[in-house]
């Protein structure tokens, strides 16, 4: 039977013929300086690409003209195609959302000594596993073990990869085959679709729900402790809230329960913070020390949220519990690396002194900045963009509200300062799509169909970013 064949013209044949080789654009590019320093894989790749879509276009009539297939014509997108081949996928941007903790954009970034510290660390060789005092091997742990105890009041500490698979190991060293009790208004969901009763079956543990949604007494929890039960859990509502005729068990009534039982208790405080955000006019969150103080066995938490550091698990405790937990087997394909260590051990040495912290630690720094800062910055960017001289643009301050983000303080709306953004011709969507090619990317929201950035996360130093990439979109209309 004949192959099908696809019906194309005479026209379609002519520009078809007119597609250059590889070789030939090969040719070309070796003539070109720009392409000096690019891996020829990467050039031939780019150039078949280039090819086949230029072929795709023909065959699917898209308008293609003797003009596109010229040679420089054909080269400038092999350019454009070279120029994104080689730029990294992992990138800086602005972040102009007003979301602090933005998990789509990398959460909470580095404090400079941590940045730092942590490129010292990568350029060379460094004792992560050596202990430099006795001349042998030592623990990864210990470059934030102690720090951890200090600040939270816990007898010992440990770091894996990530908040979920702190409580992953924990579970699994604590209550494998056993019975969890946990309240049903604390099965949280997190980002990603990952849930508590999930990573509660990948642990081996079996889940015991008590109480309901929005209520659950202490006498719950007992009526459900028997011989088969390992363990009282407790999470923190750190990414929601229930609100109206509710009840909870506080941890120190959990926790004495317990001690009658013979049952150890761990919380699972989600976000997690070491300091007590009240005193900035925030909402308070329960701190680690809290649950230390209150006499929780384990703790964890994580350390890209409020806390401000890189990503990471941390788990404080008991120094009987954090044993069993390190020496789990899981530990080793949970553990963080050196970058992580670095990175966590400069930011946890920041807490040591809160004035010190809240000011060098963005993620601290961002949510507890005053508004009236803010629109200072809202007002400098405004006279950016005044300074263009083009009337095609305006701008207009408004006051919005910013968020935490990252599934912590959900229930916090932090007053803030945005720049309402219009530009003559240009839709808001077209803007967005402008900004957000723009290199570095600039990412905002679209809001009553104008462009709106919340200064509230934007550095100072980003703002002649913005005005320079918002004069390269008045230059294109």
């Amino acid at each position: 039977m004949a192959k099908n064949r696809i019906d194309v013209s005479e026209p379609m044949q002519d520009l078809l013929r007119r597609l250059p080789a590889v070789d030939r654009l090969m040719e070309l590019a070796r003539a070109e300086a720009c392409f000096e320093w690019v891996p020829a894989p990467v050039v031939v790749t780019c150039i078949r690409a280039v090819i086949d879509a230029d072929r795709r276009r023909i065959r699917e009539g898209g308008g293609v003209s003797e003009q596109d297939l010229a040679d420089p014509a054909i080269m400038q997108r092999v350019k454009e195609a070279v120029r994104a081949a080689m730029q990294p996928k992992l990138r800086q941007v602005v972040n102009a959302t007003g979301v602090v903790i933005h998990t789509n954009l990398g959460r909470s970034p580095l404090a400079e000594e941590a940045v730092d510290n942590l490129a010292a660390v990568a350029r060379r060789y460094s004792n992560l596993e050596y202990d430099l005092a006795e001349g042998r091997r030592g623990s990864r742990y210990m470059a934030v073990r102690d720090l951890l105890c200090e600040l939270t009041g816990a007898q010992d500490a440990m770091v894996v990869n990530n908040n979920a698979g702190a409580v992953l190991i924990s579970l699994e060293t604590i209550a494998r085959g056993r019975g969890v009790i946990v309240s049903r208004g604390e099965l949280v969901e997190i980002g990603g679709s990952f849930r508590i009763p999930d990573v509660m079956a990948k642990s081996g543990a079996i889940l015991r729900e008590v109480g309901t949604t929005n209520r659950t007494h202490l006498r719950d929890y007992e009526g459900a402790i028997d011989p088969a039960a390992g363990l009282l859990l407790k999470v923190h509502w750190s990414n929601y809230s229930i609100v109206g005729f509710t009840a909870q068990v506080p941890l120190k009534e959990l926790v004495a329960l317990g001690a009658r039982h013979g049952l150890p208790v761990m919380e699972d405080l989600g976000s997690g913070t070491l300091i007590d955000f009240s005193k900035y006019g925030l909402l308070r969150e329960p701190t680690v020390q809290d649950s230390v103080a209150s006499g929780a066995d384990v703790v964890t938490f994580s350390g890209d949220k409020l806390l401000g550091g890189p990503q990471a698990g941390i788990i404080v405790g008991r120094t009987d519990m954090i044993e069993r937990i390190r020496k789990n087997p899981i530990n080793r394909a949970l553990r963080i690396d050196k970058l992580t260590l670095a990175a966590l051990e400069t930011t946890l040495r920041l807490y040591r002194d809160e004035e010190r912290a809240v000011a060098a630690i963005p993620t601290l720094r961002m949510l507890t900045e005053k508004q009236d800062s803010i629109e200072a910055r809202a007002r400098e960017l405004a006279d950016h963009l005044a300074a263009l001289d083009d009337a095609r643009i305006s701008s207009e301050l408004v006051r919005r509200p910013s968020k935490a983000g990252g599934g912590a303080l959900p229930l916090l709306d932090l007053p803030s300062c945005c720049l309402r953004i219009r530009i003559r011709g240009v839709s808001a969507n077209a803007l967005e799509l402008s900004l957000r090619r723009n290199d570095p990317p600039i990412i905002a929201r679209i809001e009553d169909d104008a462009y709106m950035m919340d200064l509230r996360t934007v550095p100072a130093g980003d703002l002649p970013i913005i005005a320079s990439a918002l004069s390269a979109v008045l230059q294109t209309i």
